[in-house]
């Protein structure tokens, strides 16, 4: 797959900060014009001496009929297309705020390698719900140049109300009065995810996919099987 060329990555913190409040300008909420047919998971793993970034990319083929009332899918609903993956040297160091600087560079040299064209990406990460709104998924949005959710399992930033307990519920991630994203129950009785905007759809859109590819796990499958991929490879490695 293609990407754009945004800029290059050898950068200062300050340039970094300087970036992201220049390319949030450039993120597009717009809603979905299509169900989309293959969605890819992204996920990233440190190497065991955390010198070394793995990102693993899961191609799926959602089912042609897709439930809409938030009830389970069963797995072998979802066609496994391909896989990739790539390794990349530690470059940038972890600073909140700033892990798209740190991760997405090997996400996109995994991206690189696929043969599908995805027609949406869900990855564990932030999308505009980000002090700068512009965390990895909208970060990775703009160089895909693709309809982007981030799905992420923890709050970098805002304040919510928990959700009811029952799957499908959802409460507004807000910074102030801005919505930025929302808590998502994806499993009755179970932590919620934090869903946001990455690129080119709207907050509607990525609740109802990310729902949509729940099954009877916490994660949406993309990205649950893209995190199981980038474990055993770390094993592996």
């Amino acid at each position: 797959m293609h990407t754009r060329d945004l800029h290059n990555w050898n950068l200062s913190y300050s340039q970094a900060v300087a970036l992201q409040k220049r390319l949030a300008q450039e993120v597009q909420l717009t809603q979905l014009k299509n169900q989309p047919e293959t969605i890819v998971g992204l996920d990233c793993a440190l190497s065991k001496d955390s010198q070394q970034i793995l990102a693993a990319a899961v191609v799926l083929r959602v089912p042609e009929v897709i439930q809409g009332l938030w009830e389970p899918l069963e797995l072998p609903d979802f066609e496994l297309i391909e896989t990739a993956n790539a390794w990349q040297k530690v470059t940038f160091p972890y600073i909140p705020g700033l892990l798209s600087f740190r991760e997405a560079p090997v996400c996109i040299a995994a991206v690189e390698k696929l043969k599908t064209e995805p027609d949406l990406f869900i990855i564990d990460g932030q999308g505009i719900a980000h002090p700068r709104r512009l965390g990895l998924a909208s970060h990775l949005g703009l160089f895909f140049d693709k309809p982007t959710i981030g799905c992420a399992k923890s709050r970098l930033t805002g304040a919510f109300e928990e959700p009811s307990l029952e799957k499908g519920a959802y409460s507004p991630l807000k910074d102030k009065e801005e919505v930025i994203g929302a808590v998502v129950r994806t499993r009755t009785n179970v932590e919620p995810v934090f869903v946001s905007v990455g690129n080119k759809c709207l907050l509607k859109d990525a609740i109802k996919i990310t729902l949509d590819c729940t099954t009877k796990y916490r994660l949406p499958e993309p990205t649950r099987l893209a995190h199981q991929l980038v474990s055993k490879l770390r094993l592996k490695a």
